[in-house]
This record gives structure tokens, sequence and C-alpha cells, in this order.
């Protein structure tokens, strides 16, 4: 178990970020274990067919038999949306002994993969070179693949990750830090303590207990994510990858994998697919034309018509234009029109989050949406 001690002040610097380069590093888990997570199976169909001559041993390697990963590859978000580059400049920046360290942390016990044992057990006599040279590989390997499995898709992740950053503020507001991190996993308990409270984070490799110390909280929203994974060491400033909300509404359903076919290192097969939908992207299956959707009385279909319905019941929490549209697969502008008739008949309310206008359900939004009168 690992423990994270906050005071009043920490709790007060309580922050929200996300990390391009983080999901970026979380998503080696997916493509090492499909088990990790059914949902982005499609996702993982689709870029195993597009990988080609990456030396996908050495990144399948940064990931240890435990799923656990070097801390060094994932560096705390020094902004609110860093961009990639950025985030890689700072692991090109890592110390040599950190990397060594990082690596033999990550895979204990079990011994260092082929593709990197040469390197960190190199003779002294070569001094820091090997690891520096593998560090550089790494990084130039690293961006790549973010380039061909995670940039295509990184608006859809970050739409994703700001609507969970949404819902967890408003919590937050709602409840503090108990509302706050209720929901987040089963794997995390908040334990309020009067002036100081301690987060725990149960089932971990390691265990550890640290104090942020008036350093607060950082909390970053990933897609990629299976459960929470704070640093592996205590060394490090106080953050949280935590799972986001939403998951499910990412991929469109598509076919079964195709046959086997090129390399693949360990447990990770190759399965061609056109796109994540399957040929062009198909959306899968359609929803009845008659069908309301989750969250929302059938009897508002003949009254709303059945776009306006979904839109409602999708309404629960705070969403922008762009995101209902992801969800929906429509245009931004179609889903506009059916809002500004929802927001004239009183069954919505808006409010602007920086550069997004946020709806959800009015309080008559919420009667009807449940079928009471």
């Amino acid at each position: 178990m690992i423990s994270f001690e906050l005071g009043v002040e920490d709790l007060a610097d309580t922050r929200f970020a996300v990390s391009p380069l983080g999901e970026t590093v979380l998503s080696l888990r997916v493509l090492r274990d499909p088990g990790v997570s059914a949902l982005h199976l499609p996702w993982r169909r689709s870029v195993l067919g597009r990988l080609g001559a990456l030396d996908t041993a050495l990144l399948m390697s940064l990931v240890a038999d435990r799923l656990t990963l070097p801390d060094f590859l994932t560096p705390r978000p020094a902004a609110f949306e860093p961009a990639f580059e950025d985030e890689l400049a700072a692991v090109r920046r890592t110390p040599p002994e950190r990397v060594r360290r990082d690596l033999l942390a990550a895979h204990a016990p079990d011994p260092l993969p082929d593709a990197l044992r040469a390197a960190v057990d190199a003779p002294p006599a070569r001094g820091d070179a090997p690891v520096i040279a593998l560090r550089d590989r790494i990084c130039e390997l690293l961006h790549r693949y973010w380039e061909i499995a995670v940039q295509p898709v990184w608006p859809q992740l970050r739409l994703v990750a700001e609507a969970d950053m949404t819902y967890r503020a408003r919590q937050l507001a709602r409840g503090g830090a108990r509302l706050l991190f209720a929901d987040m996993h089963p794997q995390l308990r908040w334990e309020d303590g009067g002036s100081r409270g301690v987060l725990r984070i149960h089932r971990t490799i390691g265990g550890y207990e640290a104090q942020a110390s008036g350093r607060g909280l950082l909390l970053v929203p990933c897609v990629f994510a299976h459960k929470p994974a704070p640093p592996v060491s205590r060394e490090e400033p106080l953050w949280l990858l935590y799972p986001s909300r939403g998951v499910a509404t990412l991929w469109p359903p598509g076919p079964g994998p195709g046959p086997a076919s090129g390399p693949g290192p360990g447990p990770v097969p190759a399965a061609g697919l056109a796109g994540p939908g399957g040929p062009a992207g198909a959306a899968g299956p359609a929803r009845p034309a008659g069908a309301a959707g989750p969250g929302v009385a059938p009897a508002l279909v003949p009254l709303l018509g059945a776009p306006r319905a979904r839109l409602l019941g999708l309404l629960a929490e705070p969403l922008a234009t762009v995101e209902l549209a992801r969800r929906l697969r429509v245009t931004p502008s179609a889903v506009s029109q059916h809002l500004r008739v929802l927001y004239g008949a009183g069954l919505v309310t808006r409010a602007r989050h920086g550069r997004q206008v946020l709806y959800r359900r009015s309080t008559l939004g919420e009667q009807l949406a449940a079928g009471r009168p």
C-alpha cells in the first residue's frame, strides 16, 4: 500500500493536468497484455497493424511482467497540458544513474529483459555511455510510437480527460476530498483526519508513506490507466495517474481481430485492421432510430425526438459540444442545433469553462429524464 499524507494547504493546492506522454507510455501496457482492458481492443488491433519496423522488442521491454513502468518515462506534468515534445525533452534530461535505478526498480525482483540488460550491466570502464545511448534510443522510439499510435487519437483522449476533470472538480466542490476520491477507483481510499488526511492506494506492488509537505497533489486522468499509478519511488513529488471516466465512449465496436501476421514480442500478437472501428472507421451497429439511450425515460422520445432525448441522457454531467458530437458520432453543428432547442426549453443549463461552454441538465431536465412529473 502507498499512502499520501495531505494537509489543508496541500488540498488547497490539488490540481489537475493531462499528459500526452503519460497516455503514450501507459498504452504500452495494453499492447503488452490485451487483458488489461477489453475496452481498448479496437484501438489495439488498429495499432498493431501500423507499427511496421518499430523496435517493438525494446518497447515491450519497458513494461515489466508485473506491468510496472520506469518512473523516469512519466515525468510529472509541468503545465496543465504540456506538449508531448516538452515532456519527452524532460525524459532526455534524466541522469543515467536514475535511468538505471528506475529500470531495475520497475522490473524487480525479475532480471532485466535482454533489450535493457546490456546497457544497464555494461562494464564500469564504459561509464554512463551505454545507459545514455539507451535512454536516447527509448526517447526516439517513443516519439515514433506516439506519432503512429497515440497522436492521431489524442484530441479524443484529451476531451475524455477534460470531461473527467470537470466532473471531479464538481465532486470536490460538493463534498470535499472524500467525494473527490469516492468513485475514482476501488483501490483508492480517503481517510479524513481533521487538519490532515491520508489518501491510501491499496494493492500496489511496492509500499511507502509520503507527505506532501506543502507541495500539493497533482491528479492526472489517463484513458490508458487501468488502475491508479503513483510513482514507484517515494522520492518523487506526489502525483497520481488514475483511470479516466468515459473510456467506454472512445472506440466504436469493430469486427473481430484478423488473422495473425507480422512480428510481435512476447505476448503481443499482430492483427492488422484498417482503423479503430474496422475499415473506414466503421461505427459498428447503429442504435435503433427510436431509442432514447441510457439515462432517459423512453416516453421522452415522442416528446423530444430520439436525438434530443439521447442528448439529454448524456448531460447528467457537464459536457462540451465537441465531446457530445464525438460520443454521438455526429457533427458539432448538429449537436448545437439540438442544444439550442433544449436550452430554450429550459431543459439544460450552460456555463463557460475556459475555452469551452459546458452543458448540463437543468432541474427540469433531470425530472423529465427520470420520468418524474
